[in-house]
């Protein structure tokens, strides 16, 4: 099978969505070809959505002959290109909470997802909380949804050296929907080292004070060793479609905290201590459960991440494509 793969947003984010592309590279049976409007900053990623998505990028598939197009996020064509559309949802935040996003991103969505939603073929959800998402949001039939985790790389895992120190540990971009200030507000509390590592967002993250280590992006090798050190990982996000930083933490064999509700909560699968995360006292209360159950969790969360596969994702995407050709 002879699939076009858009591999653009590789040039805006080293984040979920690149992994995601990356590991798509263990497609079996399938002939990527990879289609992409290369350039960084405000004007390329106008240029994209207003124009290369919805005239360029169909009569480049055609071109091509693919079979099936793949966009691996919610910016595609808008209307039906020749070929089947699939189209990967990896959550609703942007319509959900649209002030944490700029300008350009809230309009375009507020415009587009929803015509996005209705020119694929399939849609494929990476959680069960993105499905429901998609059909109370969007009202897009359930018929049309095939739900694909993602999974977790072989990197990570229990073995191998760990970071020294004690910190607790975040993974993810700085902006404001990843809640940093509220955890580093708890991370204050307990007299604990916050390290965290993950590339700058959009919008202003303020982590005034003492105690807080902003890594930047750290290659898998690192982010592996940072897990295995850490007293737990906090990820006590306000609203997310999947959550990999926690499946990579269990692999790794750290222990977890994260959002209660949501696609964190079913994500975690039992193996995490669940926080509001609007409450850093409750925050800080669960890295002290997480210190405390650190002989149950760790077990827990070992089993839980043997449940993520990125091999599997690549098959079952794979299935997704035949059935939207067929």
């Amino acid at each position: 099978m002879r699939v076009g793969l858009d591999v653009s947003p590789l040039d805006q984010t080293a984040a979920g969505t690149a992994r995601y592309l990356a590991q798509l590279e263990q497609l079996a049976g399938v002939e990527l070809v990879r289609l992409a409007q290369h350039g960084e900053g405000r004007i390329a990623t106008v240029y994209r959505d207003a124009v290369w998505y919805p005239l360029v990028l169909p009569r480049l598939a055609r071109r091509a002959r693919v079979e099936v197009l793949h966009c691996p996020t919610f910016r595609a064509p808008l209307a039906r290109p020749v070929c089947p559309l699939v189209v990967t949802v990896h959550d609703l935040a942007v319509l959900r909470h649209p002030e944490t996003f700029n300008q350009w991103t809230r309009r375009y969505s507020r415009l587009c997802v929803p015509r996005v939603a209705r020119s694929a073929r399939l849609l494929i959800a990476v959680s069960e909380h993105t499905k429901r998402e998609l059909v109370e949001v969007l009202g897009t039939p359930e018929e049309r949804i095939r739900v694909v985790p993602n999974g977790v790389a072989e990197v990570f895992g229990p073995d191998g050296p760990a970071e020294p120190g004690d910190y607790v540990l975040a993974v993810g971009t700085l902006e404001p929907r990843k809640n940093l200030a509220r955890l580093a507000e708890a991370t204050r509390r307990l007299g604990v080292e916050l390290r965290i590592a993950g590339g700058g967002g959009w919008g202003r993250v303020e982590l005034g004070g003492t105690g807080v280590r902003v890594l930047g992006r750290v290659p898998d090798e690192e982010l592996a060793r940072l897990y295995r050190g850490a007293r737990c990982l906090a990820y006590p996000s306000l609203y997310e479609g999947f959550g990999i930083p926690i499946v990579e933490a269990m692999a790794c064999g750290a222990p977890v905290v994260t959002s209660r509700g949501g696609a964190t909560e079913e994500v975690a699968g039992g193996a995490a201590v669940l926080v509001d995360p609007l409450d850093p006292a409750a925050i800080a209360a669960g890295i002290e459960e997480a210190a405390a159950r650190r002989e149950q969790l760790v077990p827990a969360g070992l089993a839980r991440a043997r449940d993520f596969s990125w091999a599997e994702t690549a098959r079952r995407t794979a299935d997704v494509y035949r059935e939207a050709a067929a």
